[in-house]
């Protein structure tokens, strides 16, 4: 069962489709729901486990989520259509040839990440006001004709390429778009239930890093204390460190000749201000990104409560929006504590790359160094002399296109031994200095050149040719990188999925069991019941070995995940 749900001035209309996006023959006319009772209708509909179709889910979820309605499964079409635009698998389609392209950025670098969209309209109001009026942004019938170009596009994603993405292209995309609209509904629960963090622990944090709470645009007293060590060091009684360009010329002043005020660099100097300014830099980053103001503005009720961004980045890996959800640094993490009776599961994917690298290559000998659960101890064993830390920086060096230093130099024995899994970011590097995209495991591709970019490849000077190699070069480290990067986003998003799933196995029953709670690119957080632990654990690593199976089938390659139970999250790793 494909249900529509469009906004309506009158609350929601709402239309039952087939597969290919037509009406349905027995309801062809969409019902308009009031905003009252939209609620209470979804919940009964749900009970026939369709697949709602909408705009965006977070137009729609966050709300229904708030009113206790909890659903399987959706189709989110912004989310599907900004990958059926630019797969390569659908590329000669006229849905994706009439698309919207995204390019490059005007700087001729490869584009690293997307901005974030602009905040949903409220639309917590459907529930609120039954006699709103409004004009819809999306009409159904607007809704239902992308819905059905889209399920068109993905009909025929069969097209060229075969030779070299094999005939599962169709269901490769399908799984994507699956995973993906999945991975939106997870990010609303996930905003929703939020992460337990306990205030009079960060607290607590606060004053063992920053001293007492300070006057609301006062600097904390360690903070405070620092300024004034370093405006004695420095020679420099009106110092502010907080400003770069003063610091500069502070430095500058005292001898000090750094480019940059970034800790590699002044960490070459001995001068005795180093010390404090290095300790200032760090207590100020925690102060600005995670101190008072944030705990104030972030948490609350015992929840850290962000909105994740699905697709944020261009590779597929989630962006957040506001808080900083997606780097919670490691002096507040004591912070994240379970509720009482309550456990925090943290599991991750070791080695997630390079693991998916061995899969997309199909390197029989690199698959033999992952059989083990250290995967760059195995690649020591086998090419390195046991120098594991020497394995990894050549590995790592080969996804990332580092060619020069330490893994530059190790790269020539790195392709000796495994000439498959390297040959494959070459090639993928190959292709992005020709300006050409490259493709995930499931069909996402990366952003295709701009026009500033090709006309940057028509050099017709020395000079200009050193230039466009370089830029060539740049863009080929991107995409090299983007085919593996994307591909394990294709594996986690697979994973979130799987899990979800299970999850809500698990208290099909109606007993309590674990939530989601955060994720980050590799690694999954669950608060469960003490006695769900076990349960929990068990389908964390059962939906990592079903995600391993619907990219790459049973191939001899493990994808292990390391689980830690624990009740604050500062002992997790």
């Amino acid at each position: 069962m494909y249900l529509l749900l469009a906004a309506h001035a009158d609350g929601a209309a709402l239309q039952e489709l087939t597969a290919d996006g037509a009406p349905h023959p027995a309801t062809p006319l969409p019902r308009i729901v009031g905003a009252a009772e939209l609620a209470g209708v979804v919940r009964k509909l749900e009970l026939r486990r369709p697949r709602w179709i909408w705009h965006r889910t977070q137009d729609w979820y966050p709300a229904l989520l708030a009113a206790g309605v909890e659903l399987e499964r959706c189709y989110d079409l912004t989310l599907c259509g900004a990958i059926l635009a630019h797969s390569e698998f659908t590329a000669h389609t006229a849905y994706a040839q009439n698309a919207d392209k995204l390019t490059q950025d005007d700087e001729l670098q490869p584009p690293r990440a997307l901005q974030p969209p602009p905040p949903p309209a409220d639309q917590g109001a459907l529930f609120d006001d039954p006699g709103m009026r409004g004009t819809p942004r999306h009409s159904p019938e607007d809704l239902r004709t992308e819905y059905a170009a889209q399920q068109e596009a993905l009909s025929q994603a069969g097209g060229p390429g075969v030779e070299r993405h094999g005939d599962n292209r169709r269901q490769r995309l399908q799984l994507l778009l699956a995973a993906e609209s999945a991975g939106a509904m997870i990010a609303a629960e996930m905003q929703h239930t939020g992460v337990p963090w306990r205030e009079e622990l960060h607290e607590r944090i606060l004053l063992d890093y920053l001293g007492p709470r300070p006057p609301l645009g006062h600097r904390p007293a360690k903070l405070e204390a620092l300024t004034a060590e370093l405006r004695q060091l420095l020679n420099s009684p009106s110092l502010n460190p907080d400003s770069p360009q003063d610091l500069m010329r502070a430095l500058h002043r005292n001898g000090i000749e750094v480019k940059t005020t970034r800790q590699w660099e002044l960490k070459e100097s001995s001068h005795p201000a180093i010390e404090p300014l290095l300790a200032f830099k760090k207590l100020s980053r925690l102060h600005a990104a995670n101190g008072w103001v944030w705990l104030d503005a972030w948490v609350k009720n015992g929840r850290f409560q962000p909105e994740y961004v699905v697709g944020g980045v261009v590779s597929g890996r989630w962006a957040s929006r506001g808080g900083g959800a997606l780097q919670i640094p490691r002096q507040i993490r004591g912070a994240v504590h379970a509720d009482p009776g309550h456990k925090l599961i943290v599991a991750d994917a070791s080695q997630l790359e390079p693991r998916v690298l061995v899969a997309l290559a199909q390197d029989s000998k690199m698959a033999e160094a992952a059989r083990d659960k250290d995967l760059y101890a195995g690649i020591a064993a086998q090419g390195f002399g046991g120098d594991r830390a020497k394995a990894k920086v050549a590995l790592l060096g080969a996804i990332y296109g580092a060619t020069t230093g330490e893994s530059g130099r190790l790269m020539p024995q790195l392709t000796r031994t495994y000439p498959r899994a390297v040959g494959f970011v070459e090639q993928a590097a190959r292709e992005g200095e020709a300006g050409r995209t490259v493709t995930s495991r499931l069909g996402r591709s990366s952003p295709p050149p701009s026009e500033r970019w090709l006309q940057s490849q028509q050099s017709t000077s020395a000079e200009e040719q050193r230039r466009a190699d370089s830029i060539a070069r740049s863009r080929g480290r991107f995409t090299r990188n983007f085919v593996v990067q994307g591909s394990a986003a294709d594996w986690a998003a697979c994973w979130l999925a799987e899990l979800r799933r299970r999850l809500r196995a698990l208290r099909a029953d109606g007993t309590p069991a674990g939530d989601l709670v955060f994720f980050l690119h590799d690694e999954v957080m669950v608060h469960c019941p003490e006695d769900r632990v076990a349960d929990c654990v068990r389908v964390i690593e059962e939906a990592a070995n079903a995600a391993k199976e619907l990219l790459f089938g049973r191939i001899p390659v493990e994808f292990p995940v390391s689980v830690a139970v624990v009740d604050s999250y500062d002992n997790a790793k």
